[in-house]
């Protein structure tokens, strides 16, 4: 006697999962401008590769007989896939069931997603759309299930939290994504959202307007506007085809795991490579501002500055990039915003990012424009003393290899978080530091001469211009309180050469990081 009757039934099976919520519910998930979770997998990994972990997860109903007579799949496919080759986990709720909103076995899947790849030390990428627990529970409204987990169960947040000390993890959001799956995409170190199609909620509408009296719309309460600037993500994609290929692209920079170095690649820019029109980007007049993207992108390789979280902590620039084909994070100033001054929303994006760096073995470059602290009312509101030393103590701890051009000013405590422990230093000759800047400094220093003044305002002017023309741009070079003092336009050969003989250091630094308490 043959298992034929039980083999076909696996392939019924098999068959009926792909159908996912059924043809109507995929049609509408495609008029809302959304593509479901299996044409997401399929979108970002490589042909054919996606290997499903529980593919006949679900609910399967039979007649008297044991034929199958309906099966509805687990609302979370999961599985390993690769992306430019390489594995990873993917894996995102199935929005045509249910809404996203985990079904018992959808729930069981989506739970193993962190422990398979803190099991095989793979990258995870997240696709999320939908909410988090119901009121009904897992079970819909049918009869009542045991609630909640039994008391040895592994606390969920475990597996987040090994992950993401192992391997890169990624998120995007891409539909109404609230609880428990909102709290999934923080849970990351890369997430991205749809600039029209996403939210991000703690609570939805109908809770926060029954909780709050607010009355908003998903849009008001958490969409792109609100959580590119709230830091909620590092990125914001115009679709979904956009918010695959900035993930890809992080992947690119990121090791597989933290036990393996960052991928270098073959690179045609040239490592020597000079930028003539550094000589000219940063004015003589301290007051105004230039491009610091600019400034970037004229040292990395060519096309390859990916930039993380650039509405938030605006006065800071943060992200990824190659020079010479080596990974490597960037950070600068946008004088742009606050003159380039740290404020608290700045401090926490650099401490992230900084760590970022360090899990996954990135030397980190900072060109340095920091006049210090922001100041003000509003910043002492924000304590932004507490987290621009939560950012020091960061920058202190990390263990990778740092290097810190001082294109201009340096000034103050915050000036400190620029600069790594035994890291390499290289300033331009528009460089300049101290305890404050120029203009604070004369303020607080000649402040009852400016008060006794018959024009308060020239006797500054004057101040000013004659402590900066004392200010020598070799000063601190001969003092050898730099590495070198050097030509801007040769910015990116300094650069490629200091990582030719730290990046070896590397391979000393493999496996995970712990820190101890910061401020």
């Amino acid at each position: 006697m043959s298992w034929n009757d039980e083999i076909e039934g696996i392939a019924e099976r098999r068959k009926l999962g792909q159908a996912m919520g059924g043809a109507d519910a995929v049609a509408k998930q495609h008029e809302k401008g959304r593509l479901t979770i299996r044409e997401r997998i399929a979108a970002l990994a490589d042909t054919e590769s996606f290997e499903e972990q529980g593919p006949l997860a679900g609910y399967g109903e039979t007649d008297a007989d044991g034929r199958l007579t309906d099966f509805t799949p687990a609302n979370y496919v999961l599985g390993i896939g690769r992306v430019d080759g390489r594995p990873c986990v993917m894996g995102g709720e199935d929005f045509t069931q249910r809404g996203g909103s985990p079904s018992p076995a959808g729930l069981r899947k989506s739970v193993y997603a962190e422990t398979l790849a803190v099991k095989y030390r793979l990258p995870l990428v997240r696709f999320l759309e939908g909410g988090g627990g119901s009121v009904t529970g897992s079970g819909g409204k049918r009869a009542p299930r045991p609630m909640g987990d039994p008391v040895y169960a592994a606390p969920r947040f475990r597996s987040f939290v090994e992950a993401m000390a192992q391997a890169p993890v990624a998120s995007a959001a891409l539909g109404a994504v609230a609880g428990f799956p909102a709290a999934r995409l923080v849970a990351s170190h890369f997430s991205v959202m749809t600039k029209h199609t996403a939210q991000i909620l703690i609570g939805g509408p109908a809770l926060v307007e029954r909780a709050m009296g607010e009355k908003l719309s998903k849009d008001e309460l958490g969409g792109a506007k609100i959580h590119s600037r709230s830091g909620v993500v590092d990125n914001v994609a115009e679709d979904e085809a956009d918010a695959f290929d900035q993930i890809r692209r992080f992947l690119s920079y990121m090791p597989t795991n933290v036990w393996e170095l960052p991928p270098r690649i073959e690179c045609d820019d040239p490592a020597e490579r000079s930028a003539d029109a550094l000589r000219e980007i940063i004015p003589h007049d301290r007051r105004k501002i230039y491009d610091g993207r600019k400034l970037i992108r004229h040292v990395v390789d060519e096309d390859s500055f990916f930039e993380m979280t650039r509405a938030f902590g605006r006065s800071q620039i943060t992200g990824l990039a190659r020079i010479a084909g080596q990974p490597v994070g960037i950070w600068a100033n946008d004088t742009r915003y606050y003159a380039g001054a740290m404020t608290a929303d700045g401090a926490q994006k650099v401490r992230r990012f900084v760590d970022l760096c360090d899990t996954f073995h990135l030397p980190i470059i900072a060109f340095v424009d920091e006049p210090g602290f922001m100041i003000g009312s509003e910043s002492e509101k924000a304590a932004t003393i507490r987290y621009g030393a939560a950012a020091i103590f960061a920058v202190q701890q990390a263990q990778v290899p740092m290097a810190s051009v001082i294109v201009r000013k340096a000034y103050g405590v915050a000036a400190a978080a620029h600069f790594g422990p035994e890291g390499h230093v290289l300033a331009w000759p528009s460089a300049e530091g101290g305890a404050l800047p120029l203009e604070g400094g004369v303020a607080v220093a000649f402040r009852r001469e400016l008060e006794a003044a018959e024009d308060p305002a020239a006797l500054r002017a004057e101040l000013e211009a004659k402590l900066a023309s004392g200010r020598s741009p070799y000063a601190r070079a001969e003092a050898f309180g730099v590495h070198d003092l050097i030509d801007p336009a040769q910015t990116r050969p300094a650069l490629a050469r200091w990582l030719r003989f730290s990046t070896p250091l590397l391979q000393e630094q493999i496996g995970p990081k712990r820190y101890s308490i910061r401020p």
